[in-house]
């Protein structure tokens, strides 16, 4: 099974930045992208940033001009660096990725990890 570990999350006073990382590691697979979603007490799961294999992004536009998201695809491991972050980015953010595995697609997640904007 392909697994994704995160790392990178934690408490950041306003206008701080932080980077996440997410590793893709299993037995034999491939991966067509990865993404970054968050999710606030509440609310609904958004998607944050993405990225394809062949380098194309998305962003919410709510972190457009702040957020990064980018990708090394020998290590199978994206990133998201995210700057000049505010109260309302505060969320648990999860990993995301589309996997070929054993002959078939699907979707696999992080466990997500907590982004805590305050002063």
């Amino acid at each position: 099974q392909v697994q994704l570990v995160e790392s990178g999350g934690g408490l950041v006073q306003p206008g701080g930045s932080l980077r996440l990382s997410c590793a893709a590691s299993g037995r034999a697979f491939s991966i067509n992208a990865m993404g970054w979603y968050r999710q606030a007490p509440g609310a609904q799961r958004k998607l944050v940033a993405r990225i394809i294999i062949g380098g194309s992004t998305n962003y919410a536009d709510s972190v457009k001009g702040r957020f990064t998201i980018s990708r090394d695809n020998a290590k199978n491991t994206v990133y998201l660096q995210m700057n000049s972050l505010k109260p309302e980015d505060t969320a648990v953010y999860l990993c995301n990725a589309d996997v070929f595995s054993g002959g078939r697609y699907y979707t696999t997640w992080g466990q997500g990890t907590q982004v805590t904007v305050s002063s």
